[in-house]
């Protein structure tokens, strides 16, 4: 299926908006162009509340967060993963709160780093970020009125997860699957080949109701997450086919295949375009100038192709 965004979205920031039953979502006003119309914060419950990606640490969110809490307990504070657009504002809800914080782990690359790509790693992830348990696939966390069982989803990032709600057709996805925009997947932070698994785990899932990290729900998602699979195939397709003809260069790859993306995006799409690349190193369809690869190095069909 051809994909489909959903780019008609009302942050109605400062204010929860009731996506289902038992479950709210209140937008944080941290807008931009990997974020959309900012980071969605999910209160899940009503009698107690587990509160899913504090989101920055704004004080206009906070003071909105604490105002939709209320006198309620929360007793769980969840994490989808470590960049630092959802975890921020973590410290400063468990010190109002004392909930313990649940994620898939501190934040980690899911193969070694050199010092350059750690530098960079630490622009957009919270390196400091450890939680107080971590959490393992099919781990079920529970309060007075809700359960979530955690889905691990790895590729956006290595402790990367999602969280289906009990008792009803939604899951909290994340960065991994969203309804405005494909996912960045940005080695060493992520792996293009880890994401791919992910979205068939998730395939082979009954939920159909998601609620992701940015922008709005998506209904009858299943459809739209094999749109997402078949979209990265291609992408990746296309890319090898760039290299068969010639084209040696992340750039050049990036400038042909990405032309009606606004240039402003190109860093990130060069970051995708990369990941496809390990991918199709690693299946031994091409060769690297460079072992990590790097976003300057130079490709080719490998020997015998």
């Amino acid at each position: 299926m051809a994909l489909t965004f959903n780019t008609r979205f009302d942050p109605r920031h400062g204010s929860t908006v009731e996506v289902g039953s038992g479950v709210k979502r209140l937008t944080a006003p941290n807008s931009g162009p990997y974020t959309f119309q900012g980071t969605n914060t999910y209160l899940i419950g009503t009698a107690s509340l587990a509160i899913v990606d504090p989101g920055p640490d704004d004080t206009d969110h906070f003071d909105a967060l604490t105002k939709a809490i209320g006198g309620r307990r929360v007793e769980a504070i969840i994490l989808t993963h470590s960049h630092l657009d959802h975890t921020p504002l973590t410290a400063r809800l468990k010190a109002h709160s004392g909930a313990p914080v649940y994620a898939a782990g501190p934040h980690r690359p899911y193969r070694d780093l050199s010092a350059e790509e750690l530098a960079l790693l630490g622009r957009s992830a919270d390196l400091a970020f450890v939680p107080d348990r971590t959490l393992t696939d099919g781990q079920i966390i529970h309060g007075a009125d809700w359960q979530l069982e955690t889905v691990l989803t790895p590729g956006h990032t290595a402790n990367h997860a999602a969280f289906a709600i009990a008792g009803t057709p939604m899951l909290i996805s994340g960065d991994h699957v969203m309804g405005w925009s494909t996912t960045i997947v940005a080695p060493p932070d992520g792996s293009m080949a880890d994401y791919l698994r992910s979205l068939d785990i998730l395939l082979s899932r009954p939920e159909a109701h998601y609620l992701p990290g940015h922008g709005d729900a998506i209904a009858n998602a299943l459809p739209y997450v094999k749109g997402l699979k078949t979209h990265r195939i291609m992408r990746e397709t296309a890319i090898y086919e760039q290299i068969a003809n010639g084209t040696d260069s992340i750039s050049d790859i990036v400038a042909a295949l990405y032309r009606r993306v606004p240039a402003k995006l190109h860093g990130a799409a060069a970051m995708t375009v990369l990941a496809h690349l390990e991918c199709l190193i690693a299946s031994g369809k091409i060769s690297s100038s460079d072992r990590p690869v790097t976003l300057q190095s130079k490709f080719r069909v490998a020997d015998g192709r």
